[in-house]
């Protein structure tokens, strides 16, 4: 949670200063607020949120007057912090009425909510901001109905409508020397300069730059103009089936040249018109390459390097195009922090190559036998090699392993670490019949009727993995005990390791920090705290056979309740200090650490000589990581792995078939990408694999536990453009009422059961 703030009113009567007395800020009282609710102190609880809203309702009465739609960015949600707390507080109370079985009390102030601060949001420590409007909606609901069940419509698709341009443009691939000049390529200083500008316009076609105004000249233009099919914001087209509405939005938005061009090209891909995407995409790298755009969180994107991934993921999955863009790169220097003012664009726009599709396959490729070892790392089972050409592999045993992985923490419907009833999948026995439920009682609904048929027979989720292809889980060695034989089980009879790992004081968990302010890696006691724990797991687990290597952090450059995010070489100093202790006394298995995306991959890079492998938490869309590889090989030189990625299975608007399938394909997006970059590939050479997250659908992480909620919590680059966080499952809990036994398998599942067996 932020810091606190505090507010010292001067008031200026009769020439003199009178000095009010200190009040608290909206969030220290809502943060209070929180911390007694979740402790079932109601007294405390109506204390914090009445003194909040008293003191603080005026304002958030002015701050929702001022909206005119729900604030979508993390800046202009923060924008209006005392709507967010009031409203916040409000809900608490009222959610401390339900427990106290004071229905209509409840209801009441929920219905408040909704009237009176429709705009509100509550900030989850998470990472995101969800609605109170609807999360009270949702509670009442509960309160009238008494059910936990929430109906899943399937709802029939909007079909897209068909998008044909008029003005295509007369080349395919553009050749951009015969309309302008290149200068200074490979340096920060490069440019483009257009020579003949129509006979470039007329080379890319309408929506590429600079042939955006012939747009206007489409009939279509003129179709959506008079059918008025472009009320709103543009962002609220980017995944409109109405694709023709989307393209013309789009095409003449304000939004700055390379963001509205990568959506444009969003669009045209959409519509099937993969050429004018390429052109779109590439008509940023050679005009735009160091524009930026602004994620949710109001951190920097850089436009020009995502478009490079997207041309060579489009070239890739239609190689009867016959092209490749060869040499094409764009490195932001200190682009790997939040501060664009520092950052500086070094740029090789490349050229697109025509290809012999026969004589690419038949080049002969790197293998391990042909080339010699440049350096080994580990003297144990699991080690890393890395040969003479850089690629890097992971050996078990001497043998080539791709970490074909899988975040597994099978959640019952109900349970939820926010209310503090999360309980222990690897102990839990809900059937009483001596065996643990998930890994040996899970069925599959074939028929997705919500019940177990005579012919659905348990067969567990440790064998569903197995037959998946799954070898590898990720989990962590607290706050919750491992069941030591459970695991076992898992590596001798369905042959699946564990990667263990410790939070190292994200969340403050192991520090005996607290949530606000966190963990400070500056502080001699939490250090202390964080390496006993660290040291606690690897004596308990480092001779267990399933163990394939060690895990630290979980994305902590993020900062929620940790400071790593503003002290970053601190923390990967200290974290390097613990992989030295881990490997005093367990050489036998390599150490990685999960950091969020490329945050500081610079400061990680110069300052932990001692952690073997870079991983993270990447979500980046269906075209794979991008420039990762690349950036990791060149600022770290160390083999990398995703920590965790994926995609929804919910998509506004979609069907249930049709939001399968998207989520499908983002997931073989993502590992063909991981593919591309293993050793020995056309890629980086450095990728040992990825895990998916996750096995199961957790229905705790939008708020409401005993409620599959489909609301986007945040916008990012998924299907619908949110991130609908309790359906990202290669398995759906049904309706919910055999939980913790019933799965139904989803098509991304079938995916890898193909790509990985």
């Amino acid at each position: 949670m932020r810091k606190c703030l505090f507010i010292i009113i001067f008031l200026i009567l009769n020439m003199g200063l009178v000095f009010a007395e200190d009040k608290p800020a909206s969030g220290e009282l809502t943060t209070k607020a929180w911390i007694a609710h979740g402790k079932k102190d109601v007294e405390a609880t109506f204390k914090y949120t009445q003194e909040c809203i008293d003191l603080y309702a005026k304002q958030a009465d002015k701050e929702q007057a001022s909206l005119a739609a729900l604030p979508k960015n993390k800046k202009e949600i923060e924008a209006v912090q005392a709507l967010n707390d009031v409203a916040t507080c409000y809900f608490i109370q009222a959610e401390s009425l339900m427990r106290q079985q004071k229905m209509d009390e409840a209801k009441k102030i929920f219905k408040l909510i909704m009237d009176k601060y429709a705009y509100g949001q509550a900030w989850d420590p998470r990472g995101w901001f969800w609605s109170i409007r609807l999360a009270a909606e949702q509670s009442i609901k509960k309160i009238e109905t008494g059910s936990i069940e929430v109906e899943q419509k399937k709802k029939v698709s909007q079909l897209p409508t068909k998008l044909v341009l008029s003005d295509p443009g007369k080349e395919d691939f553009v050749d951009y020397t015969k309309y302008g000049q290149f200068k200074n390529i490979g340096c920060k200083d490069y440019q483009y300069v257009v020579v003949d500008q129509a006979g470039l316009m007329a080379a890319v076609g309408e929506g590429v730059y600079p042939n955006s105004s012939s747009v206007r000249k489409d009939p279509i233009f003129k179709q959506v103009i008079k059918d008025n099919r472009l009320e709103g914001d543009a962002w609220d087209f980017l995944y409109s089936p109405d694709l023709q509405a989307a393209f013309v939005k789009w095409t003449t938005s304000s939004e700055p040249q390379g963001v509205r061009l990568f959506c444009t090209g969003l669009i045209l891909e959409r519509a099937g018109l993969i050429t004018q995407a390429i052109k779109c995409y590439y008509s940023i790298v050679v005009h735009f390459p160091a524009s930026y755009g602004w994620t949710y969180w109001h951190t920097p994107w850089y436009v020009g390097v995502a478009a490079i991934s997207k041309i060579n993921f489009l070239l890739r999955r239609n190689p009867q195009l016959g092209y490749k863009l060869e040499g094409a790169e764009i490195k932001i220097r200190n682009g790997f922090d939040n501060d664009i003012l520092n950052d500086t664009a070094v740029v090789n726009p490349g050229k697109f190559v025509k290809i012999d599709l026969a004589k690419e396959a038949a080049k002969i490729k790197p293998t391990a036998e042909s080339l010699g070892i440049k350096k080994k790392v580990g003297k144990g089972k699991v080690r890393l090699v890395q040969y003479d050409n850089e690629d890097w592999q992971l050996l078990v045993e001497d043998k080539p392993y791709i970490i074909k992985g899988i975040t597994y923490a099978p959640t019952k419907v109900g349970q939820s670490p926010d209310e503090g009833t999360l309980g222990n999948w690897m102990e839990e026995d809900f059937n009483k019949n001596g065996k643990i439920d998930g890994p040996y009682d899970a069925f599959v609904d074939k028929n997705r009727n919500n019940l177990q048929d005579a012919d659905e027979l348990a067969v567990g989720d440790f064998k569903l993995m197995q037959d998946m292809g799954v070898n590898t889980i990720r989990l962590y060695h607290h706050p919750l005990k491992a069941n030591k034989e459970l695991l076992r089980n898992l590596y001798r009879i369905y042959g699946i390791r564990v990667i263990m790992g410790d939070f190292l004081g994200k969340y403050a968990i192991g520090s005996g920090a607290s949530w606000n302010p966190g963990t400070d890696y500056n502080n001699k006691t939490h250090k202390k705290n964080m390496i006993e724990s660290v040291k606690n797991m690897v004596n308990e687990f480092k001779d267990e056979p399933y163990i394939l290597f060690w895990l630290l952090g979980n994305e902590n450059v993020y900062g929620y309740a940790c400071n790593a995010n503003e002290q970053p070489e601190v923390f990967f100093k200290f974290a390097n200090e613990v992989a030295k202790i881990i490997k005093s006394i367990d050489p036998e298995h390599p150490v990685a650490i999960c950091s969020g995306d490329i945050l500081y991959l610079d400061k990680f890079g110069k300052n932990t000589p001692d952690i073997d492998i870079f991983g993270t938490n990447a979500y980046r869309g269906d075209y794979g990581f991008g420039a990762f590889w690349g950036q990791v090989k060149e600022e770290t030189g160390k083999p990398a792995f995703i920590t965790e990625f994926g995609c929804p299975a919910y998509a506004e608007g979609e069907n249930v078939d049709e939001s399968e399938e998207l989520q499908a394909q983002y997931h073989l997006g993502s590992w063909e990408n991981i593919q591309n970059n293993m050793a020995f590939s056309p890629g980086a050479g450095n990728a040992l694999g990825g895990v998916v997250f996750e096995w199961l659908d957790e229905w705790w992480k939008a708020y409401e536990p005993a409620i599959h909620d489909s609301k986007g919590l945040w916008a990012g680059p998924f299907p619908d453009g949110y991130m609908h966080e309790e359906w990202l499952g290669m398995a759906g809990q049904g309706n919910g009422n055999l939980s913790p036994f019933l799965r139904q398998l989803r098509k991304a599942y079938y995916m890898y059961q193909k790509k990985w067996k």
